[in-house]
């Protein structure tokens, strides 16, 4: 017998673990190179010690990227088995194939013979509608997606998570509260920590931007609670995150910097390089607000360059928009309204508070320069985007806003606006 051929013939024994890094190795990759987006490096080591057993999707995700059959990765068997159009699909999404995805996705929805293929289709749908700012065409499919799905223990296609943006930007906050308010209920009521993590998380994050805090804390404390129970470092790294975000709304930024540090340095062990520039993201949000502008602009550099040409659009954009706030730091204000403006454009579909934000930093910019005319217009818009809720971002734009018209001669108009941002400090719980 050859080599070649008892090489091939070893490969269909062992365990799962061993037939994948088998065929790893057959194929010439890495562990880092065979990662994709929903599946690290570090992931990939867990699934071939025994750590971890992986979904069907992504079974079928890796064995189509090592040229081998999702069977064979699961039991050793070889044989010839039809391609799945919605695994295809899935991957092209995965890979940013938008328009493959976007194609196949349809051809599978149209020829569903059954609800839970229908239902798959639905939340890839979603999801690229999501990506592409059609809020209410992501909506329609997403809600209809959990409908069929409504009985489901888990959430592979990321449904729930999706659908709460999509409330978000469509500003129907209510909607958001009551989604993962359900989601984390079915996760406490079948006993999985991992569906609290998850849940809870996303509900501190929305309760955060709605200013109930101490709701918030509550629910990232029993988050830490069960980060006890995994060793996966990507969960523990979204709470570290989501206790960054809570400490920068109580204006602890010293506190908020140490957790994004913290979150930082477990997103550097899973070598996914989008989440680790969302981590370098944070970070600079972070030191930003300290009044570190130059540090912020460097993790942001970083945060870029680990992008490379990979992410969504509005990825991008967020990131030029924190560069503009650090540029606005350092006294380069125009140069910080035209990427601030560049970044409000792409973020007004997506998400108004971010978009608002955007448009607060290039008003700042422009009043520093001098165009208040210009300035008072963009603070106006900022407001408009920004009081769909109440955040600390709303009351620093009103309280501008009343600058301008007091030096312009609106006394009363200006005193009725600072109300309004007292209110709102007070309900954020911002002095």
């Amino acid at each position: 017998m050859s080599t070649t051929q008892k090489k091939k013939d070893d490969q269909g024994k062992g365990t799962l673990g061993q037939r994948l890094r088998d065929a790893r190795l057959a194929a010439g990759l890495s562990q880092r190179k065979l990662a994709f987006p929903g599946c690290t490096a570090a992931y990939i080591s867990r699934i071939e010690t025994e750590q971890r057993t992986p979904s069907r999707e992504l079974l079928e995700s890796l064995a189509s990227r090592l040229g081998v059959g999702p069977r064979y990765l699961a039991t050793g068997e070889e044989g010839a088995e039809p391609i799945d159009p919605l695994m295809e699909a899935e991957l092209a999404l995965r890979f940013d194939e938008t328009t493959s995805a976007l194609e196949l996705f349809e051809r599978a929805l149209a020829s569903a013979s059954v609800v839970r293929e229908r239902a798959r289709a639905l939340a890839g749908l979603g999801r690229l509608a999501y990506r592409d700012g059609d809020m209410t065409r992501a909506k329609e499919c997403l809600e209809e997606a959990r409908a069929i799905d409504a009985q489901a223990d888990v959430d592979p296609e990321g449904v729930i998570d999706t659908l709460g943006r999509c409330y978000s930007a469509l500003g129907e906050d209510t909607q958001v509260l009551a989604l993962y308010e359900e989601a984390l209920r079915k996760a406490e009521d079948r006993e999985d920590f991992r569906g609290r993590m998850k849940f809870g998380i996303l509900l501190a994050n929305q309760l955060i931007d709605s200013g109930d805090l101490d709701r918030a804390a509550r629910l990232l404390g029993k988050a830490l609670a069960d980060s006890a129970e995994t060793r996966d470092p990507l969960p523990r790294a979204r709470l570290y995150w989501s206790e960054s975000r809570l400490q920068t709304a109580r204006g602890d930024h010293d506190r908020a910097a140490d957790y994004a540090r913290k979150a930082l340095e477990l997103v550097e062990l899973t070598e996914d390089n989008q989440q680790l520039a969302g981590a370098h993201q944070l970070l600079a949000h972070v030191e930003i607000a300290r009044g570190r502008p130059q540090e912020g602009l460097v993790l942001l550099e970083g945060g870029m360059e680990l992008l490379g040409d990979s992410g969504h659009e509005a990825v991008r954009a967020r990131f030029r928009l924190e560069q503009a706030h650090a540029l606005a730091g350092l006294g380069r204000a125009e140069e910080a309204a035209s990427l601030a403006m560049e970044a409000a454009g792409v973020l007004t579909p997506i998400n108004p508070l971010e978009a608002g934000r955007g448009f607060q930093v290039v008003a700042d910019a422009l009043y520093e320069l001098g165009e208040r005319a210009r300035a008072r217009e963009l603070y106006e818009l900022a407001v408009e985007l920004l009081s769909q809720r109440s955040n600390r971002y709303l009351a620093a734009a009103y309280v501008r806003l009343a600058e301008l018209l007091e030096e312009d001669g609106h006394a009363i108009e200006a005193l009725g606006l600072l109300k309004k941002a007292l209110a709102i400090q007070a309900q954020v719980g911002q002095r």
